[in-house]
């Protein structure tokens, strides 16, 4: 219901923003809106856009969030990167093993099977049973030459 030239009060500045980022979110919106920002009280009740004082604290906090936003962006990749050294891969683990997957083979080669249980039997979805039938074709074709 806010319209340009209004101005937000807050009690306190965690009751609009769930966290930092979203907060400078927030206030970013309502300023391109022409809609003014204000903390009553708490840590942040010198913020006050309004002000040129207030606009420069809020200022100081975005440039925070960005600040933040690319620490978290470089650990995460110099965790992934440390962990791909290690010889670590994301994800989870692959549920289809060699095993299961010769299990699969020779049950879809009968008639009889009904994929429905043969795929909770393996512990998949149908649809990856299905996905992985051309794998099979490759598999039951390289199993026959040994």
């Amino acid at each position: 219901m806010l319209r340009k030239g209004d101005t937000l009060i807050v009690w306190k500045l965690d009751r609009l923003g769930l966290n930092l980022r979203h907060l400078v979110n927030t206030v970013h919106d309502l300023s391109c809106k022409s809609i003014s920002f204000k903390v009553l009280t708490g840590q942040g009740a010198k913020i006050d856009t309004t002000t040129s004082q207030g606009k420069l604290v809020f200022g100081i906090f975005a440039a925070l969030a960005e600040f933040e936003r690319d620490l978290i962006s470089e650990r995460t990749k110099a965790g992934l990167d440390s962990a791909r050294a290690r010889g670590r891969k994301g994800g989870a683990p692959y549920k289809m093993t060699q095993a299961k997957l010769r299990l699969a083979v020779t049950s879809m080669g009968k008639p009889e099977t009904n994929i429905s249980d043969l795929s909770k039997e393996i512990g998949i979805t149908r649809q990856m049973l299905y996905r992985l039938s051309p794998q099979m074709d490759r598999c039951e074709s390289t199993a026959r030459s040994y």
